[in-house]
């Protein structure tokens, strides 16, 4: 009888997958493919690449180990099919396979690819994550508003995560007050474990340099762990050294620091090294034995349980069209330092030269500075999006669009955000000490000298006024502005108006 073929995805590196559980190890061939459509649809930072085909050849290693059969393509194999789809018609022409298994995709886009081939398709869901489709709609349905605190509160009772019984540890939800400090004077984290290439690695870097040298982002040099054991380590490192102090600081950002106190094991954890659940526990059980605070552990916990599970929750209900939403009607360019082109602004410069070199930047980094430009300036959100799938190393579509349209730039209209997370460079500057040595001055309100953001703040809000003043929670933001004399208004705008004009012709912002 002829077998079956097992899909197995770069982010699928998880021995209790839904396809593997439904496999037959004695007659199936499981399907591992390195292909271009896959590491070129953006064009991703080499980093990535390198970690997602590194694990990859692990992953297929280790269940050759355990009795499989794997067909594993490389990227420079001359009979490489360029996709998924080609590759499994490829690997049905030489075993007879007319089944795939395979695990539901991440991306609208691959899953809609796997639909189309000609084979029999059985699509299991990924049961990987908590909270099922059924479930998260079920949530959903009928409500006005679908705010994560409260689908948070459900994921809580649901997993029992720092639970008293059918009541939430220390008799509240959220911690969230007491984890927004400024930064600190000093780090005492050394930052995240960081693993030597080994021969895989290494052989995968070489390809990596050769096919993909020319993508925004350095390469080297590459300390991701690139297996389940290496992941674990830096679990556990990040859960005795930086997790007491991680709630105080998630929020903070130091210009000489990239990582403070933060895990970095978000790749491990969406390419499937880490599971979600083994994650929460290990926060949770540091709390229990004293050594980590509420605060931190529930801080941390929330970020998978509730925000993780939460965006996945939107993209899939919302469909394929998500992607394509512009509720603001945004359409100016990416400006090019996003991609490395000198900027003045020094929050900018930091987080895309940090993006540049580590694949990484932590969350307020990305909402408060490059996603908080990127809509004051009215940028299109379809290249924000682009951009954000492509640089960091932790990013697929089912967690980075809702993340980006939905959260940093309101282009789906609200649907996960009450409000635009909008702020003036007080913001940046409470949380950092960036402002400190920019070349704009944040306490500066008009002239050349201000900072864009400050100017750019109140443009927002004045050009989408007929959106927002509304808004209860912006109510404050107008009452501001028409307090303000109408000469000074009158030139902010103006000043605004000439860095937006400066923007579009390339200029040094």
């Amino acid at each position: 009888m002829v077998g079956r073929l097992i899909l197995v995805l770069g982010d699928q590196l998880s021995p209790d997958l839904s396809a593997l559980r439904a496999a037959d190890r004695g007659r199936d061939t499981i399907l591992m493919a390195e292909v271009a459509a896959e590491a070129s649809y953006v064009p991703h930072h080499p980093k990535k690449i390198a970690f997602l085909f590194a694990a990859m050849r692990k992953f297929a290693q280790y269940l050759r180990a355990e009795g499989w059969q794997v067909r594993y393509t490389r990227l420079d194999d001359p009979d490489n099919a360029g996709s998924i789809p080609g590759e499994l018609l490829r690997a049905a022409n030489a075993t007879g396979a007319t089944d795939i298994i395979a695990t539901e995709p991440g991306e609208w886009r691959l899953i809609e690819a796997l639909r189309d081939t000609p084979l029999k398709l059985t699509l299991l869901e990924d049961d990987r994550f908590l909270c099922s489709h059924a479930e998260f709609r079920d949530w959903a349905k009928g409500r006005k508003a679908l705010r994560m605190e409260y689908f948070y509160r459900e994921m809580r009772r649901k997993t029992g995560l720092l639970m008293e019984g059918d009541q939430p540890a220390g008799g509240q939800w959220n911690f969230d007050h007491d984890n927004r400090k400024p930064a600190p004077d000093a780090v005492t984290h050394s930052g995240p474990l960081a693993f030597e290439p080994d021969d895989t690695t290494e052989e995968v870097l070489s390809l990596v340099e050769a096919r993909f040298g020319a993508n925004f982002g350095r390469l080297r040099p590459f300390r991701f762990a690139t297996d389940r054991a290496q992941a674990r380590q830096a679990l556990d490192h990040f859960i005795a050294h930086a997790l007491p102090s991680f709630g105080d600081y998630q929020d903070a950002m130091l210009d000489g620091n990239r990582f403070l106190y933060h895990a970095v094991i978000s790749p491990y954890l969406n390419a499937g090294l880490l599971s979600p659940m083994e994650i929460c526990r290990a926060a949770e059980d540091a709390w229990r034995a004293g050594h980590a605070p509420l605060n931190a552990a529930e801080g941390f916990i929330r970020q998978i349980i509730g925000w993780r599970e939460y965006v996945r929750g939107i993209y899939f209900l919302e469909g394929p069209g998500y992607t394509g939403r512009n509720a603001l009607g945004h359409e100016r360019d990416l400006p090019a330092f996003y991609w490395g082109a000198p900027t003045h602004m020094r929050c900018v410069l930091r987080a895309v030269e940090q993006t540049r070199d580590e694949a990484y930047a932590h969350h307020i980094q990305r909402l408060m500075v490059t996603g908080n430009f990127a809509l004051l300036a009215g940028i299109d959100p379809a290249q924000v999006h682009e951009w954000y799938l492509a640089v960091y190393a932790d990013a697929y579509e089912w967690v980075e669009a809702p993340n980006t349209l939905g959260m940093s730039l309101f282009a789906d209209g609200g649907i996960i955000a009450s409000k635009p997370y909008v702020s003036s460079g007080a913001y940046i500057n409470r949380m950092s000490d960036y402002c400190g040595r920019c070349r704009y001055k944040v306490s500066v309100k008009t002239g050349r000298g201000a900072c864009p953001f400050n100017l750019l703040y109140w443009h927002f809000l004045t050009r989408h006024r007929d959106r927002f003043e509304g808004n209860p929670r912006m109510a404050q933001m107008y009452r501001t502005w028409d307090r303000m004399d109408e000469d000074r208004r009158r030139t902010v705008l103006s000043d605004a108006d000439d860095v937006l004009r400066r923007l579009d012709r390339g200029e040094v912002i």
